[in-house]
């Protein structure tokens, strides 16, 4: 069951790092369909909202996926100054960076209902419902949540067992 379960994982995680691959391309896109705009003297209007849109989806879309990557920065100063109870430091922080995440996953749960119950619409020109892009973030955020839930569980398991902690 648990390479099963892993090997979805990892497919959620390639998903979403594809995801915020295609997003990164259409915020080209967005810059130069704007470009070639101003130079025939066109105006589109909405182009710098959907580019951040696409930004916000890009950048929480890969978070899961950097993390199963490994492309995080670790700072291991501190957890190699634990000497032999780097294990229980690492525990700690994967422990604590899931507590926040899952903060964070909550709220974001929370501001997209409410901007989908509310009606709510963005300020510029384009007046997009403010519950579409933020899915995609929540999306990204829950993600992430289950990636660290995951590792900290891996980082538990190995320590319970004596397995050397990656």
């Amino acid at each position: 069951m648990g390479k099963v379960l892993r090997k979805t994982l990892d497919g959620l995680y390639l998903g979403s790092g594809i995801l915020a691959a295609l997003f990164l391309i259409a915020i080209l896109v967005l810059i130069v369909v704007q470009m070639v705009a101003r130079w025939t003297g066109e105006t589109f209007s909405g182009a710098p909202d959907y580019a951040g849109y696409a930004m916000a989806a890009s950048s929480f879309l890969a978070l899961a996926y950097g993390l199963n990557g490994g492309a995080h920065i670790r700072v291991s100063l501190l957890l190699t100054a634990l000497g032999r109870y780097r294990r229980f430091g690492e525990i700690w922080c994967f422990g604590v960076g899931t507590y926040l995440s899952w903060f964070f996953a909550y709220y974001a749960v929370k501001m997209t209902h409410g901007s989908w119950k509310w009606n709510d619409i963005s300020q510029g020109q384009d007046a997009t419902p403010m519950w579409i892009p933020q899915t995609l973030m929540l999306i990204g955020a829950a993600g992430f949540l289950i990636q660290l839930a995951a590792i900290t569980i891996k980082t538990y398991q190995a320590i319970s067992t004596g397995e050397e902690v990656v």
